[in-house]
């Protein structure tokens, strides 16, 4: 695909696995499942609002690579492994997307691959057609 753009977070995980942190074709960006590791350490560790909050404000710095904005996204999908802790996740969800109100999944899952991961979250955003550029 020659309008493939592809966004980089610069961790090893991607050449290892061979994943990106977004991709772009045409007016739609897809983020993939987004933690929230920086530097190979943990922000939030142990808390799901934290975490949750974390992984947003990196979706969104992917999207804007992509020339996007957090006001695109019209779905998110929220991997948590204790579902009890719902609410934590919500409440920083619903602080990124109170006006924009996407669709969304939770779905409660054993493990990931650092037991200190609590939350993985990923993004579809669709540009409008009239600021669709490439």
């Amino acid at each position: 695909m020659s309008n493939r753009i592809k966004i980089s977070s610069g961790t090893k995980w991607e050449d290892i696995v061979g994943y990106s942190r977004a991709v772009r074709v045409g007016n739609r960006i897809l983020v993939s499942g987004t933690t929230s590791i920086e530097n190979d350490k943990i922000i939030g560790e142990g808390d799901y609002y934290m975490q949750t909050k974390t992984i947003l404000q990196k979706i969104e710095k992917a999207l804007n690579e992509a020339g996007s904005k957090i006001e695109d996204v019209v779905r998110t999908r929220m991997y948590v492994t204790d579902i009890s802790k719902w609410q934590d996740v919500g409440k920083a969800h619903g602080e990124f997307f109170k006006g924009i109100k996407p669709v969304t999944s939770m779905i409660e899952v054993s493990a990931f691959i650092d037991q200190k991961m609590l939350v993985e979250i990923e993004a579809e955003a669709i540009l409008d057609e009239k600021e669709y550029n490439l």
